[in-house]
C-alpha cells in the first residue's frame, strides 16, 4: 500500500472516531464509519469497485450475528438479513439486466451498426464533433426513457464509432453516460425520482394544511432546466474533454492494423484509398482485369451510383465493369495511386468515407495464408480458381522462396506451389470461413472474430423494443417488468440465443449495484440519513432562502452518491417541504429541487449509468472524480440558476 493510501486511511479513521463521538446513537456511529469505509475503498481503489461493494454488503450481513452486534453495542444488525440480497432482485438491477439484453438484441440485427455509420457520416472522425452528436441523441432518448436504458442501447454504437474513428472508447463513453443522466431531467418521466415526485407530493399533502398543499408538476415543467443541463454537459466535454477525459489504452489485435508488419517482412507499402469515378473518366466501361495489373492497384470494394456496395467473396471479381459515378476502394502504394488517379482523371477522397464501415479494421484487413502440401489449389493460378470471388482473398503479394512478388508482377498468373504465402486483403468473416478449408493454412490468428449477425430479425427486435417502450411510457407497470418483456421477446423469437443473452449481461455492474442497495437501506433504517439532514438544517436554517435551497441541493447530491436516488428522494422530499414552509417558500419548488438534484451523481460510479459504462470504458474511480467533480459543480450552478429564472 502506498504512503498516500496509508495517510488517507489514517485521516478517514480519525474522522470516523470524531463522528462516533458526535453521533447521537451507536447505529448511526457505526453507519457513518461504514460510509467512510465505502468512500475510502472507492476513492483509493484498494480493491475493484465491485469487490468493495460486495465487502460492504457482507460486513452489513455479519452485523446480524448476536456476538457481533453485542460487541458493537447494538440491539440488532444494521440491516435485516432477510433483505440483504434484495438488491439482486431489485427493480433497478433487473432493469439493467433486461436493458443490456435488449441492447445486445438490437445490436445483433445490425441496427446499432447503421446508427453508428450515420453518426460517423455526420460527425466524421473528430472527437469534438462525435461527442455532441452522440450525447444529444442519448440526452433526447433518456428524456422519455430511463437513462440507464438509453445508455445501454448506445454502448454498442459508441464501440463501433470508436473502432472506426480511432477515438478511444474512454473518451466517448463518459460524455455519453453523463448526458444520459442529464437527459433524465428533461421531462417528469425521464428519471425515477421525477416519476416518483408527484406521488410524494400527493402523499405529503395529506399531512399539510390546505394553504400549504402543493400542486403536482406537468410532464414538461422541468424541460427548460433539463435542456440547460444537457447543453452544459455537452459544452463541458467539448471544451474541457481533452483535459478531463482519460485515454485508456485499448487492447486491439495487432493484426488488425498490420501495415508495419507487412512493410517489414514483405516490403509492401500499400495503403487503403477511396476514389470516385466521374462520368468523363476513361476508366468507365473498363473491367477490373484491364486495370489492376497495368496500374498496379488492387480494387477490394465497389459502391455504385445507387449506393449498392460490393465487398468480400461473391462480389467483386475481375469481370466487374466500371460504371460512371462508382466509388472504388483500393489497395496500392502512394506512387502508383498518383499515376492511377491522374491517368484516369479520378477523384481522390481525403479519407475513407463511403467504405468507413465496410472496410473498417473491425471488418476487413490484410492477412497471410499459406498453401499447404495437400492443397487442391497446387498447380492452379489465382485466375483459375477466381480467388477473390470464390474465397474473398484479394491477393496483393505472393511470397515464394524468400522473394516477394507484388501487384503488377503477374502474381495471379503463377501456378500455386506448396509453401506459397499469399498476402491478401480479406474480410474477417471470409478469413474465419477459411480456417476450416484444408486448401489453406491461415497464418493470421489475431483478428476480430465476426459474430453472427441476424438482420432478418430486425422486425422482431423492433416489435419487442416498441412493446417495452410502450409499457414504460403508457402503463404503470414496473420498469423491470416492461424491459424484461422486451428482452424475453427477443430471446423467444431468436433475435438472441439464451447463451448470448447471458453473455450480454455485465455481471460486474450487477454485483456493484446489487451490493450497494443494502447500504442505502441501512443508512435509512438506522436514522443516519435523517440525522445528517437535520444537522444540515441546523446550520443553514437562518440563512437566505437561496442558500437554504442550495444546501438542500447539495445534501441531495451527497445522499445520491451513497444511496439510491429514489431512496434519497423519498427521504429528503418531506424534509425539504417542511423547511420551505418554515422559511415561507414554495414547498413544491423545494421538493422539485430534491428530485432534480438526485440526478447529480457523477463523482463515483454508484449511479446505474456510471456503473454500466465503467467496464467498457476501462475507467477507474479516479477518472469519475476528475471529470465528475467539475460536472457536479456545474450541475448545481446551472440548476440553481435555472430554478430561479423559471420559477
Amino acid at each position: 500500500m502506498s504512503n498516500v493510501k496509508i495517510i488517507a486511511a489514517s485521516i478517514f479513521l480519525a474522522f470516523s472516531f470524531w463522528l462516533a463521538l458526535v453521533a447521537p446513537t451507536a447505529p448511526i456511529a457505526w453507519m457513518l464509519g461504514l460510509l467512510l469505509l465505502t468512500i475510502y475503498l472507492f476513492a483509493f481503489e484498494i480493491v475493484e469497485v465491485d469487490e468493495a461493494a460486495i465487502t460492504i454488503m457482507v460486513i452489513l450481513g455479519l452485523t446480524s450475528l448476536p456476538l457481533v452486534y453485542s460487541l458493537m453495542g447494538l440491539e440488532g444488525g444494521l440491516v435485516d438479513n432477510e433483505r440483504l440480497f434484495d438488491g439482486f432482485s431489485s427493480n433497478a438491477v433487473m432493469s439493467i439486466v433486461a436493458v443490456m439484453i435488449i441492447g445486445a438484441g438490437l445490436d445483433k440485427t445490425g441496427l446499432m451498426t447503421k446508427v453508428a455509420a450515420f453518426i460517423l457520416k455526420v460527425g466524421g472522425r473528430s472527437e469534438t464533433r462525435i461527442i455532441p452528436i452522440v450525447s444529444s441523441a442519448v440526452g433526447f432518448i433518456s428524456s422519455f426513457m430511463q437513462n440507464v436504458g438509453a445508455a445501454a442501447l448506445f454502448i454498442p454504437v459508441v464501440s463501433r464509432i470508436s473502432s472506426r474513428s480511432g477515438v478511444p472508447m474512454s473518451r466517448l463513453l463518459m460524455p455519453m453516460g453523463f448526458t444520459a443522466i442529464l437527459g433524465g431531467t428533461m421531462t417528469m418521466v425521464g428519471s425515477s425520482p421525477l416519476i416518483l415526485l408527484n406521488d410524494l407530493i400527493l402523499t405529503t399533502n395529506q399531512g399539510l394544511p390546505v394553504e400549504n398543499q402543493m400542486d403536482t408538476w406537468g410532464l414538461f415543467s422541468v424541460t427548460p432546466i433539463g435542456i440547460a443541463l444537457v447543453a452544459t454537459g455537452i459544452i463541458y466535454f467539448v471544451v474541457a474533454g481533452k483535459f478531463v477525459l482519460p485515454t485508456v489504452k485499448e487492447d486491439r489485435p495487432e493484426s488488425v492494423s498490420a501495415v508495419e508488419h507487412f512493410q517489414e517482412v514483405y516490403k509492401i507499402n500499400y495503403d487503403l484509398y477511396e476514389v470516385g469515378v466521374p462520368s468523363d473518366s476513361t476508366l468507365v466501361g473498363m473491367k477490373l482485369d484491364d486495370i489492376e495489373t497495368i496500374s498496379r492497384v488492387r480494387i477490394v470494394a465497389i459502391q455504385d451510383a445507387n449506393n449498392n456496395s460490393l465487398v468480400g467473396h461473391d462480389s467483386v471479381d475481375r469481370s466487374t465493369a466500371i460504371e460512371a459515378n462508382m466509388t472504388l476502394g483500393l489497395l496500392t502504394s502512394k506512387e502508383d495511386l498518383d499515376g492511377f488517379v491522374e491517368g484516369f482523371k479520378l477523384n481522390l477522397s481525403d479519407k475513407i468515407e463511403k467504405f468507413s464501415d465496410l472496410l473498417s479494421t473491425q471488418n476487413c484487413g490484410t492477412a497471410e495464408v499459406v498453401i499447404p502440401p495437400n492443397s487442391t489449389l497446387i498447380g492452379k493460378t489465382a485466375r483459375d480458381v477466381w480467388l477473390r470471388k470464390t474465397y474473398g482473398l484479394a491477393m496483393v503479394a505472393l511470397h515464394r522462396g524468400g522473394d516477394t512478388l507484388k501487384e503488377g508482377e503477374g502474381i495471379r498468373d503463377l501456378p500455386f506451389q506448396s509453401g506459397d504465402t499469399l498476402v491478401a486483403h480479406v474480410c474477417w468473416e471470409d478469413l474465419e470461413r477459411l480456417q476450416n478449408n484444408t486448401d489453406f493454412i491461415v497464418v493470421t490468428s489475431e483478428y476480430p472474430v465476426q459474430e453472427e449477425s441476424r438482420p432478418d430479425k430486425v422486425k422482431w427486435a423492433g416489435i419487442f423494443f416498441s412493446i417495452a417502450l410502450f409499457l414504460i411510457l403508457f402503463t404503470d407497470i414496473k420498469l423491470s417488468i416492461a424491459l424484461m418483456t422486451g428482452a424475453l421477446g427477443m430471446i423467444l423469437t431468436k433475435v438472441l440465443k439464451i447463451e448470448e443473452a447471458y453473455r450480454a449481461v455485465s455481471w460486474k455492474t450487477v454485483f456493484l449495484l446489487a451490493s450497494l442497495i443494502p447500504l442505502g437501506l441501512a443508512v435509512s433504517k438506522t436514522g443516519t440519513a435523517l440525522w445528517i439532514a437535520q444537522e444540515t438544517v441546523k446550520v443553514v436554517g437562518d440563512m437566505a432562502p437561496w442558500i437554504i435551497l442550495a444546501s438542500i441541493a447539495v445534501l441531495a447530491t451527497f445522499f445520491t452518491l451513497v444511496m439510491s436516488n429514489v431512496g434519497a428522494t423519498i427521504l429528503l422530499v418531506p424534509i425539504a417541504v417542511n423547511i420551505a414552509i418554515q422559511v415561507g417558500a414554495d414547498p413544491a419548488i423545494y421538493a422539485l429541487t430534491v428530485a432534480i438534484a438526485t440526478s447529480n451523481s457523477f463523482l463515483i460510479p454508484t449511479h446505474q449509468v456510471n456503473a454500466l459504462i465503467m467496464g467498457p470504458g476501462g475507467y477507474k474511480v479516479a477518472d469519475f472524480i476528475k471529470a465528475g467533480s467539475i460536472m457536479t459543480i456545474l450541475f448545481l450552478v446551472v440548476m440553481m440558476t435555472m430554478m430561479n429564472l423559471v420559477f
